[in-house]
């Protein structure tokens, strides 16, 4: 039977415990991504000072003039650093639907560091290895940022080797397929007042996430984040800043040839009337393979029983046409 809830997993077994400990951790997390494709995680090591750094300058950087958030703007379409305007994304269209504009602004960055060489700085590395974009305000912004983007790197590596023993594969099967990741990490800001707008109009439309692993770090709030069962009712996931939310994203799930679920979810708008006294910032590490990672059906995964669902794909190709899709002008 699907489940109904979202599993909370310790994963410090995995880090500090003994074979079969990794065993069971590896075994919990094969279980929700085959069922509902999320979980929390427990345990990760990621210091809780870092987390509420990032989250207190977020909200100082949202609270930010308009003029002022304006000349860390996001640069291109497609190139995810810097600020993003409120309504500048649909993340609905990316299923397919004719949605309206999300309900969010956001701030785009990634890594700061990469040798000087072709891979990183030739014509299509530099499309992804891209110099981040820093407010003048507030101040400590950057630092804090790429401190806690570093810690969520870190255990984004982690989550590949449980993946991994999780999937009878050697732990590091995925190693040379991530280590020159194009992760592209986000700040979301949704405000503590809900704009009148159109029909469906919410926070986030209902998509599924175009990577690996999504690592999510959620404040405590109204209007949060829904996940679809595959009975095809949304129910909520619990966020706080203590633990990582995490899904399996689009790519991961065609490695896997679908036993792994890319589970469409949204983040819904405040119950009509609530009264909130500031936004709320959610913060999420989009694990992203190297650009030229070509993504086939894992060996394990198919059989005559079931053959590939998907021909390979390039991952860089892949994220570029989800970012080209929900996009919005200006």
């Amino acid at each position: 039977m699907a489940s109904t809830t979202v599993p909370l997993i310790d994963i410090s077994p995995f880090l500090e415990g003994s074979p079969h400990g990794r065993r069971d951790v590896a075994r919990a997390v094969a279980d929700a991504c085959e069922d509902i494709g999320f979980f929390a995680i427990t345990g990760h090591g990621v210091p809780a000072e870092t987390t509420n750094r990032l989250r207190r300058l977020s909200h100082a950087f949202f609270g930010l003039s308009e003029d002022e958030k304006a000349r860390a703007i996001h640069p291109v379409a497609g190139t995810p650093r810097g600020h993003r305007i409120f309504a500048g994304e649909a993340l609905g269209k990316t299923t397919g639907a004719d949605a309206p504009a999300d309900f969010k602004e956001f701030y785009h960055f990634g890594r700061d560091d990469w040798p000087d060489d072709d891979y990183h700085c030739g014509a299509e590395g530099s499309r992804y290895f891209i110099p981040n974009i820093w407010p003048e305000n507030p101040a400590g912004f950057a630092d804090a940022a790429m401190g806690y983007f570093r810690e969520t790197e870190k255990l984004s590596f982690v989550m590949m080797r449980i993946a991994a023993l999780a999937l009878d594969l050697p732990q590091d099967f995925f190693q040379d397929k991530i280590n020159e990741h194009v992760t592209a990490m986000r700040i979301n800001h949704y405000p503590a007042e809900t704009p009148d707008g159109v029909a469906g109009q919410i926070r986030a439309g209902e998509h599924t996430d175009y990577g690996l692993f999504t690592l999510l770090m959620g404040e405590t709030a109204p209007g949060g984040l829904e996940v679809r069962t595959r009975a095809g009712d949304w129910i909520n996931v619990e966020t706080r800043p203590d633990i990582f939310v995490v899904n399996v994203g689009d790519l991961l799930m065609r490695w896997t040839n679908d036993i792994w679920v890319s589970n469409p979810h949204r983040v819904v708008n405040p119950p009509a009337g609530t009264k909130l006294s500031q936004g709320r910032v959610s913060i999420a590490f989009f694990q992203q393979p190297n650009y030229d990672a070509v993504i086939a059906c894992i060996p394990g995964c198919t059989g005559p029983d079931n053959p590939p669902r998907y021909g390979p794909v390039r991952s860089g190709d892949y994220r570029a046409v989800k970012y080209e899709v929900a996009e919005i002008a200006g």
